[in-house]
């Protein structure tokens, strides 16, 4: 059984899920197990080293992993 983690955050935001620390540094780039990215309002990427997909949503930006 695979239990979801979600975290949600704004610009100039940070926090941890599980042990992984993911942030957004300003509109439009996050930052996630050490990476940057950049990221377009309705776009979603994922990253591979942390098996974390994160999601833009306007000023919302949900990073999700699952385990």
């Amino acid at each position: 059984m695979s239990e979801q983690q979600t975290l949600t955050l704004k610009p100039a935001q940070h926090d941890k899920l599980g042990v992984v620390h993911c942030g957004v540094t300003r509109p439009g780039v996050v930052a996630c197990a050490g990476e940057l990215k950049d990221i377009g309002d309705g776009e979603q990427l994922h990253i591979d080293r942390a098996d974390i997909d994160i999601k833009r949503d306007g000023d919302e930006y949900t990073f999700t992993r699952s385990h």
